[in-house]
C-alpha cells in the first residue's frame, strides 16, 4: 500500500507544537532539556531529503509519492524536542527501496540520537553479511511488508526464514508493517521463531477503517503469549476517528497493556505524517502522557522510552 493511500488529505505544512510534559516526570524532563539521553524515545519516524540525484527513488515510485517534499533529521528533531523526545528510531522510507544510504547517513551524523530499521532484499546472496554490516552502522531491525498475500508465502520463503534466523543471532528485530488479516499468518511465523524479536507497527493498522474491530484486536492480543513480540502504539492520525486527542484509541491501548504489559509496548509518532495539519506531534505523545490515566508513571515510562531503548538502543 503506497503511503498516499494512508493520508486522506495530506498537507505539506508542518505544525510545530509544544507539549506540557513538564508536568509529568520532572526529573526525566529536566535531564532531557539538558541534552542527556534520558528523555523520551520516538520508536518510529521517517526522514528523507528533497529529491536529488544522490538518493533516487526506487522503481515504481514517483514524485507524487513523496509528501511532504522533504523531512530532514533536523526538521524531525525540531518537532521532537519540544515534547522532550531525545532519541528516535528511523524507519527506512519505502520509496528508497533497499537503498538505506540516506538513513545511514543520518545515523552517522547524529549517532547519539538515532538508530535505524532498514529494508533489505532477503532473497539476495550475502544476507548475513549485509545484516551484520548494517548493524555496525546503527541498524537494529528490518522492515517487512506483512500484508496477507506476502505473509502467506513466508513459510516457503527461504529468504524470509533466513532473515528471522539472522535477526535472532544478531539481536536485531523483524519489524512488520502488517494488516489485520495477516495476523494469523504472522502468529505462525512467530511461533516458528519464538526467540526472534518481532515488532508489530501501528497496532497492525487496526482501526484504519474508522473503528477498532474486536476480532482483529483479539488476533493481535494472541501474539502476547510470545515473549519476544512487541507492539508499537503509533500512527494515531490514521486510526479510529483520526482526530485529536485520539481518545477513542485508549481502549485498544488498555487491552494491549493488559495482555502484553507496558514493557512490550512502545509509543511512536510516525512522523512526518503525524505532523501534517491539523495533527501535531504534541497531540500524539499527549495521548499517552496526559490521557491514558489507566497507566501508572512506570508504565508510561516503558511506553515512552524504556521498551524502545531495550529493543533498539542497547548495543
Amino acid at each position: 500500500m503506497k503511503r498516499r493511500t494512508w493520508l486522506s488529505a495530506a498537507s505539506s505544512t508542518l505544525a510545530v507544537a509544544a507539549c506540557n510534559t513538564h508536568q509529568l516526570f520532572p526529573s526525566q524532563v529536566a535531564g532531557a532539556t539538558q541534552g542527556n539521553e534520558v528523555g523520551w524515545i520516538d520508536a518510529h519516524a521517517h526522514v528523507w531529503p528533497r529529491m536529488n540525484s544522490d538518493f533516487p527513488l526506487s522503481e515504481g515510485f514517483t514524485a507524487k509519492d513523496v509528501v511532504p517534499e522533504s523531512f530532514t533529521p533536523e526538521e524531525l528533531l525540531q518537532q521532537a524536542r519540544p515534547s522532550f523526545v531525545q532519541r528516535v528510531v528511523l524507519i527506512q522510507m519505502s520509496f528508497f527501496g533497499f537503498d538505506n544510504r540516506y538513513m545511514l547517513d543520518c545515523i552517522k551524523r547524529y549517532p547519539k540520537y538515532f538508530r535505524g530499521v532498514g529494508i533489505v532484499d532477503h532473497d539476495a546472496s550475502g544476507l548475513r553479511e549485509t545484516m551484520t554490516n548494517l548493524r555496525k552502522e546503527g541498524v537494529r531491525g528490518y522492515r517487512l511488508y506483512a500484508n496477507a498475500k506476502n505473509v502467506s508465502q513466508w513459510a516457503s520463503s527461504s529468504g524470509v526464514n533466513e532473515l528471522f534466523r539472522i535477526c535472532t543471532e544478531t539481536n536485531q528485530a523483524a519489524c512488520l508493517l502488517s494488516d489485520p488479516d495477516a495476523l494469523p499468518g504472522i502468529e505462525a511465523m512467530v511461533a516458528k521463531y519464538p526467540d526472534t524479536t518481532v515488532v508489530i507497527d501501528h497496532f497492525s493498522r487496526i482501526g484504519m477503517t474508522g473503528t477498532v474491530n474486536r476480532k482483529d484486536l483479539d488476533a493481535l492480543l494472541r501474539l502476547s503469549k510470545y515473549k519476544n513480540t512487541y507492539v508499537k502504539t503509533s500512527a494515531f492520525y490514521a486510526l479510529g476517528e483520526k482526530k485529536a486527542p485520539y481518545k477513542d484509541l485508549l481502549p485498544m491501548i488498555r487491552s494491549l497493556r493488559d495482555s502484553f504489559g507496558a514493557n512490550r509496548l512502545m509509543w511512536a509518532s510516525d512522523c512526518p505524517y503525524q505532523v501534517q495539519a491539523p495533527h501535531t506531534y504534541a497531540d500524539s505523545i499527549a495521548l499517552v502522557l496526559e490521557h491514558a490515566d489507566f497507566l501508572s508513571e512506570g508504565e508510561k515510562k516503558s511506553l515512552l522510552a524504556q521498551t524502545a531503548e531495550r529493543v533498539f538502543f542497547q548495543d
